[in-house]
């Protein structure tokens, strides 16, 4: 989603942030991180590569006024008056310590940044980035003791995951401000995007190809697996990524005619999407421009395993429409009482 190869911290900030609901309190730096170049050159991926592959983008929501969005608010600032750069961040974990409102939500470091040269959209842009460390790992740290070497355990930052974070760029389009956003701890998914952020997924073709895509999923675990057996599930799903690859955009009725042979699945599909919309408050658009980079993240997602009580599996090739239903058989075996398959091929791999 962002490149970052030209990308230059210009001000780096870490504040504490403590647990409203333990009363606890922040604690503020006063001044600016001041980095050597090894522990800059550490940070800079640690904080950003996580963003490569996101695919969606999120925007700033408000009941009344998008710009009474208090991070919307706090980071405009910042890109108009970067002078105004400690004060905001010290508002930015002020607002994210009253969102503690469980003994659920961790402390932790907070990092306030300001990256330059960031990448979205081949344009070169500004972007503030927000970043919680809620983990920290156990470390050795070696020591020389008079004449001998020691050891002693530390607790760190580990650089191989980040816990929560996001981008706000200095780039708006009709639907507003582009945020990114990146949460490795689902515990407390409502607290990190709708509470303290405040932003929903921007209304574009990465947003449609997931939701439609989801829609698939759900509706061949749910509905085909249990009534046709996963042999069929494994045909739809197939064919519902043959159909994403082959067509630019999703047209809802030429899907179901090219998937559906029989007016009954056509109309079990068209029932569950209401189900599916209902469930999960969500609009599945009937045409939209597919999104490459959303196929191929959610295709990986869609399970076509067939798993035995005999411990042996089968996994048909998602990128395979045809492979089960050319060269594999289901059938009964009169003699052993038992179900079989049967699955032609010409080599071993």
């Amino acid at each position: 989603m962002i490149k970052r190869t030209r990308v230059e911290i210009t001000k780096c900030i870490i504040h504490k942030v403590a647990n409203k609901y333990n009363s606890g309190q922040n604690a503020f730096s006063e001044s600016l991180v001041r980095f050597d170049e090894e522990s800059y050159d550490l940070l800079v991926p640690f904080l950003l590569k996580p963003f490569g592959g996101v695919t969606q983008s999120y925007r700033f929501n408000h009941h009344a006024d998008v710009r009474l969005n208090e991070i919307n608010n706090y980071s405009s600032q910042i890109f108009e008056d970067e002078e105004t750069f400690i004060e905001n961040s010290k508002n930015v974990v002020n607002h994210l310590y009253e969102q503690s409102n469980s003994a659920n939500i961790k402390t932790g470091d907070v990092l306030v940044v300001l990256f330059e040269g960031i990448e979205y959209k081949d344009v070169l842009t500004e972007a503030v980035g927000i970043f919680k460390i809620e983990s920290k790992v156990d470390f050795f740290q070696t020591y020389l003791d008079e004449d001998s070497f020691d050891v002693v355990v530390q607790k760190g930052i580990s650089t191989k995951r980040l816990d929560k974070g996001c981008l706000i760029l200095n780039s708006s389009d009709a639907e507003g401000t582009v945020v990114l956003s990146v949460d490795n701890n689902n515990y407390d998914a409502q607290y990190w995007i709708k509470n303290f952020l405040n932003v929903k997924y921007a209304d574009d073709r990465n947003l449609h190809t997931q939701h439609y895509l989801e829609l698939c999923r759900d509706f061949s675990e749910e509905i085909i697996k249990p009534e046709y057996g996963k042999h069929e599930q494994g045909n739809f799903l197939a064919n519902t990524v043959d159909y994403f690859k082959e067509h630019e955009s999703v047209d809802y009725h030429s899907f179901k005619d090219e998937v559906f042979e029989d007016d009954k699945h056509k109309d079990m599909f068209e029932d569950y999407k209401k189900h599916f919309e209902k469930l999960n408050d969500v609009l599945v658009r009937n045409n939209f421009e597919v999104s490459d980079i959303v196929l191929k993240k959610e295709k990986g997602k869609l399970k076509t395993e067939i798993k035995l009580d005999t411990n042996i599996q089968i996994k048909i090739d998602i990128d395979a429409p045809d492979a089960a239903s050319d060269y594999l058989e289901r059938g009964y075996d009169e003699d052993k009482k038992m179900k079989y398959y049967k699955v032609y091929y010409n080599a071993e791999k």
